[in-house]
C-alpha cells in the first residue's frame, strides 16, 4: 500500500505542477505524439527541430509580445530551456511558426511535452536559428525572407548565389519561392559545404508541382547527388546508381528526400519508395534548385550525415499541413495557477527525513484502515442479506419442523472457524452457513440433538433448556468477537493518527528553528518552507484519522444491529425450542 500511495504524494510535486519562471504569465503545452497514431516512429530521435504552428486557436496573441520576443520553450522536466528560431510571428493575423530543438524524442510516445512560456513585456528575444540546428545541418533555407537570395539558418551562414525565382506567401511552412521553369536558384561552392563518403547526406525539401508529368532538376550537387522529375516522377541520381520513385501529385505538397551513403535511398512523404547501392566520393558541392520546374519550393535542408527512414518521416509528419495530428497544443494555463499548484510541491521538498519517516508510518496506517473497512464492509453486508434469508425460512417453519434447516459442519471448514471474515468467502454456504443467526440456530439443535439423542419421545427439563440458553448466549458472544475483530485498529489510527501526525510536526518546527538559530537567517522566507513542510504531517495524521472516524461509526452502527438481531433470535429461538420439546 505505502508503495502505492507514496507516489501519488510525489506527484503533487512533479515537474507537471512546477512553473519554470514567474516572470512568466502563461504557458501552454505541446505533446508529441510519435505512436502509431501520431508521426509513427520506432526509434529515438536526438535534437529534432519540430515545427510549432501557432494561431488563434491554439495561442493567445494578445497576451503575448506584439514580436513574440517573450516566446520561450521549456523540457517536459519544467526545467530545462530549449532552443529555438521564429520563422513568422504575425501578432495581426495570429499566426506563427517556430522551430524548436527537442533534445530527444523517443519512439512509440505519444506523450512527451514540451513546454511553451509566454507572458512577459520585458523579455528580450532570444529566438536563434544557429543555435536551434545542431552541426549535422549544413544549409536551412526557410524562404521567410521579405526579399532577396534566400538565407541560411545554420551557423554555416552558407550564401546564395543567383536566385530567379519569385516570392509566394502560400507555401507549406510560411512562404515559399515559385519556379517558372525557366528560374531557379544557385547555391555556390563554400568551405562547408562539402560531401563525406564517410558520414553520407541527406537532402529534403517541399516541393508543389504546378502541372504533372513534367520533367525537371528539383535540386542538382553535380556527380555526388541529382533529385529531379522524369516524366512527373520521382527519381535521384548519384554516380551510376539510380533510383525511381513513383508520382509526385501536382497541386499538392509533397515532402521529397533522398538519403546518400553506402546505399542512396529516395523518401517520398517520409515513407521509401526506393533503395539502390551507392559508392559516391568525397566533394566539395555547388547545388542548383529547381532548373526546369515549374511550381513551389519550400525548406530546403542538408545534411552532412544519411538519415533513417524515421527522421524523414518526422520531419514529414510534423512539418506537413496536417502537423496538428503530431504536435498536439494543451490548455493554456496562468501563472496564478500554476504558483497554486507548485505550492505543494515547494512544500513537499522542504519535508525532512524524519517527517517522511513519519508520513511512511501513518500511510501505512491508512492502508491497514482502508482494508479493514473494506472488508468489514462486505462481511457486514453479506450477513445481514444472509440474516434476512435465514429469518424468512425459520418463521416459515411449523413447530414440529424446527430442526429441518440445520446442516452438519462441513470438515473443510474447521480452519475457517476463527474468522467471520474468511468464513464467509471460503466456506461453504448452501445451508445459510454465513448467517449468524443460523449459526446460533446450528448450535441449539446440536445441544438438542445432544440431549434427545435418537429418542423423539424425551422432552427437555427446565435446566437442560437452560443450557441450551447458555450454549446460545455464548456462540452470540463469539460471533460479536468475530464481528468485532479488528475494529481495534480503526481506534488505533483515529486516536494514534493525529499525534502521530502533531510529532512529525513538532518535530520538523523544532529542525527548522534549529536551523534558523545556526544560520542566523531570520526571515518569513527561510521559515516559512519548514513549517510549512512540518504541518504536512499533522495534515497526513488527520488524513488516515477523519477516514478511519466514519468508518467506524458506520460499521459500529451495523454490527449493532446485527448483534441486537442475534439477541431478539435467542429469545425468539428459546422460546420456539421449549414449545416443541419440553414437557
Amino acid at each position: 500500500m505505502i508503495k502505492f500511495l507514496l507516489p501519488l504524494l510525489l506527484l503533487a510535486a512533479s515537474p507537471v505542477h512546477a512553473w519554470w519562471d514567474s516572470d512568466w504569465a502563461s504557458r501552454r503545452a505541446f505533446t508529441i505524439n510519435t505512436a502509431e497514431t501520431g508521426a509513427g516512429v520506432k526509434e529515438a530521435q536526438a535534437n529534432v527541430p519540430v515545427l510549432i504552428r501557432l494561431h488563434m486557436g491554439n495561442f493567445d496573441f494578445l497576451g503575448a509580445n506584439p514580436d513574440g520576443s517573450d516566446l520561450r520553450f521549456v523540457a517536459g522536466d519544467d526545467k530545462t530551456p530549449l532552443n529555438f528560431q521564429i520563422e513568422k510571428f504575425d501578432s495581426t493575423a495570429e499566426q506563427a511558426l517556430v522551430w524548436v530543438q527537442v533534445p530527444k524524442l523517443e519512439g512509440g510516445n505519444d506523450k512527451q511535452q514540451i513546454w511553451l512560456y509566454f507572458g512577459n513585456e520585458g523579455a528580450p528575444a532570444i529566438g536563434d536559428g544557429k543555435a536551434t540546428y545542431d552541426p549535422t545541418y549544413v544549409l536551412v533555407q526557410h524562404y521567410a525572407e521579405a526579399s532577396g537570395a534566400p538565407q541560411d539558418s545554420t551557423a554555416s551562414a552558407i550564401p546564395s548565389g543567383a536566385f530567379t525565382g519569385t516570392r509566394t506567401p502560400g507555401g507549406v511552412i510560411g512562404a515559399a519561392v515559385k519556379f517558372d521553369g525557366a528560374q531557379s536558384l544557385a547555391i555556390p561552392a563554400a568551405p562547408k559545404l562539402v560531401f563525406s563518403a564517410a558520414t553520407g547526406m541527406t537532402v529534403s525539401l517541399w516541393v508543389k508541382p504546378d502541372v504533372a508529368g513534367q520533367t525537371a532538376t528539383l535540386m542538382n550537387a553535380g556527380q555526388t547527388l541529382v533529385l529531379a522529375l522524369e516524366g512527373g516522377k520521382l527519381v535521384a541520381r548519384s554516380g551510376n546508381a539510380v533510383v525511381t520513385g513513383q508520382d509526385v501529385p501536382a497541386g499538392s505538397w509533397s515532402l521529397v528526400s533522398v538519403s546518400l551513403g553506402d546505399k542512396l535511398a529516395l523518401y517520398l512523404n517520409g515513407a521509401m519508395v526506393g533503395e539502390a547501392a551507392a559508392a559516391a566520393a568525397d566533394a566539395a558541392l555547388s547545388l542548383n534548385v529547381g532548373s526546369g520546374f515549374k511550381g513551389e519550393v519550400d525548406e530546403l535542408v542538408l545534411s552532412n550525415v544519411a538519415r533513417g527512414a524515421d527522421w524523414l518521416r518526422l520531419a514529414a509528419m510534423t512539418q506537413g499541413l496536417d502537423s496538428d495530428k503530431v504536435v498536439l497544443a494543451g490548455d493554456e494555463e496562468s501563472e496564478e495557477g500554476g504558483g497554486e499548484a507548485s505550492y505543494f510541491g515547494v512544500i513537499l521538498q522542504s519535508v525532512t527525513l524524519d517527517g517522511w519517516v513519519v508520513i511512511a508510518i501513518l500511510m501505512v496506517m491508512l492502508g491497514i484502515s482502508i482494508l479493514v473497512m473494506a472488508s468489514k464492509a462486505l462481511l457486514v453486508n453479506r450477513i445481514s442479506k444472509a440474516n434476512k434469508e435465514f429469518l424468512e425460512a425459520f418463521h416459515g417453519l411449523k413447530a414440529q419442523e424446527t430442526a429441518e434447516l440445520d446442516a452438519d459442519d462441513d470438515p473443510e471448514d474447521a480452519d475457517l472457524k476463527d474468522s467471520g471474515m474468511a468464513e464467509i468467502l471460503f466456506g461453504h454456504h448452501d445451508h445459510h452457513q454465513h448467517s449468524t443467526l443460523y449459526r446460533i440456530y446450528h448450535a441449539g439443535i446440536q445441544q438438542v440433538k445432544n440431549r434427545m439423542g435418537n429418542r423423539s419421545s424425551v422432552s427437555l427439563s427446565p435446566q437442560a433448556l437452560d443450557v441450551v440458553k447458555a450454549s446460545l448466549d455464548a456462540t452470540v458472544v463469539r460471533e460479536n468477537q468475530k464481528l468485532n475483530s479488528l475494529m481495534v485498529l480503526l481506534t488505533i489510527a483515529i486516536s494514534g493518527g493525529p499525534f502521530l501526525g502533531l510529532l512529525g510536526t513538532v518535530v520538523g518546527v523544532m529542525i527548522t528553528f534549529a536551523a534558523i538559530a545556526a544560520t542566523g537567517d531570520v526571515n518569513v522566507a527561510a521559515i516559512a518552507p519548514g513549517i510549512a513542510a512540518a504541518l504536512v504531517a499533522t495534515v497526513a495524521g488527520l488524513a488516515v484519522a477523519i477516514p478511519a472516524l466514519f468508518g467506524y461509526n458506520y460499521l459500529g452502527s451495523r454490527i449493532k444491529s446485527i448483534s441486537a438481531d442475534m439477541h431478539v433470535f435467542v429469545d425468539e429461538y428459546i422460546a420456539r425450542i421449549a414449545e416443541t420439546y419440553s414437557r
